[in-house]
């Protein structure tokens, strides 16, 4: 089975906006899940998703937060399996390139590991579409 999930896109956006949109709890819960969640390596994080009947909990920690590369685990609420989340940021003819990374998948009980793989993959292919469409909003917004 396919362990990683990656992701590759390029915004047009500068280095910076993109990174505090990834790493500002109040910047992640309007573009993705709500959160309380701090680039500061140990913080133990959650994200929440709110207005649905059956609310979904993920916590983690991070694991490093250097600048434009962010580490965190991803734990998935009633389990108990550790998956880490690696977002990279690169400069590029003015604009931003991200590479998203989600790894470890296989951890899960062989029964439901391509289930969560077929979930992440899809969840996250929503992900880059959201933050585009956030952060687009955000430059016109000001």
């Amino acid at each position: 089975m396919n362990d990683v999930i990656k992701k590759e896109h390029v915004f047009a956006h500068p280095i910076q906006k993109v990174w505090d949109a990834i790493t500002k709890a109040e910047e992640i819960s309007k573009w993705f899940l709500k959160t309380d969640f701090k680039a500061e390596k140990g913080f133990k994080y959650t994200f929440q998703s709110s207005g649905e009947a059956d609310c979904t909990q993920i916590t983690g920690e991070v694991k490093s937060a250097d600048p434009y590369i962010l580490i965190y685990t991803w734990v998935v609420m009633d389990t108990n399996v550790d998956t880490v989340v690696r977002w990279e940021l690169q400069e590029i003819n003015g604009g931003t390139k991200l590479c998203l990374e989600h790894s470890g998948i296989s951890n899960y009980p062989e029964s439901s590991a391509v289930t969560f793989f077929n979930s992440f993959n899809s969840g996250w292919d929503h992900c880059v579409n959201d933050l585009e469409s956030f952060l687009m909003k955000e430059v016109h917004a000001r």
